[in-house]
């Protein structure tokens, strides 16, 4: 099946996730795990969005978004995450960043982080086999 964007934006849409990521780790490393998590979740909704957005679709609100990418992606085996990941990263971003009782912990912080690379690395494999590029095509900067 031919992807329905260019593949520039997805590029540019997995570039924004990468920065996320990285913004994530500097978070972690200088303790500020609400932060880092916030920072993991957003790493992830970007490169979900990027999916999504290679099949065509895009969503005003994340409950659509992660909704959506359960329907197309997980429950078709298409990527092989489980969406109560991406739910529960939804769940304790918001705990980071709204509530004001409770603070995120280091092992949620490292946990968020890995398992926001392990989801981006899995859109990053599906989206290279839907456009024909190499894996490292997403990372590469003028390719």
């Amino acid at each position: 099946m031919k992807p329905h964007a260019d593949i520039t934006t997805i590029k540019e849409m997995l570039a924004k996730s990468h920065k996320k990521l990285k913004s994530a780790l500097t978070n972690y490393e200088h303790e500020q795990y609400d932060d880092s998590v916030s920072r993991s979740y957003y790493a992830v909704f970007h490169a979900i969005s990027a999916t999504l957005l290679s099949k065509g679709l895009h969503f005003s609100s994340h409950a659509q978004t992660i909704g959506a990418f359960n329907k197309e992606f997980v429950k078709t085996g298409r990527i092989p995450i489980l969406t109560k990941t991406i739910e529960k990263l939804f769940s304790e971003r918001q705990t980071g960043d709204y509530d004001f009782q409770t603070y995120l912990d280091v092992d949620t912080a490292k946990e968020d982080l890995e398992e926001a690379e392990k989801i981006i690395d899995a859109c990053e494999e599906y989206l290279a086999k839907s456009y024909n590029v190499s894996k490292d095509y997403w990372r590469k900067q003028n390719a």
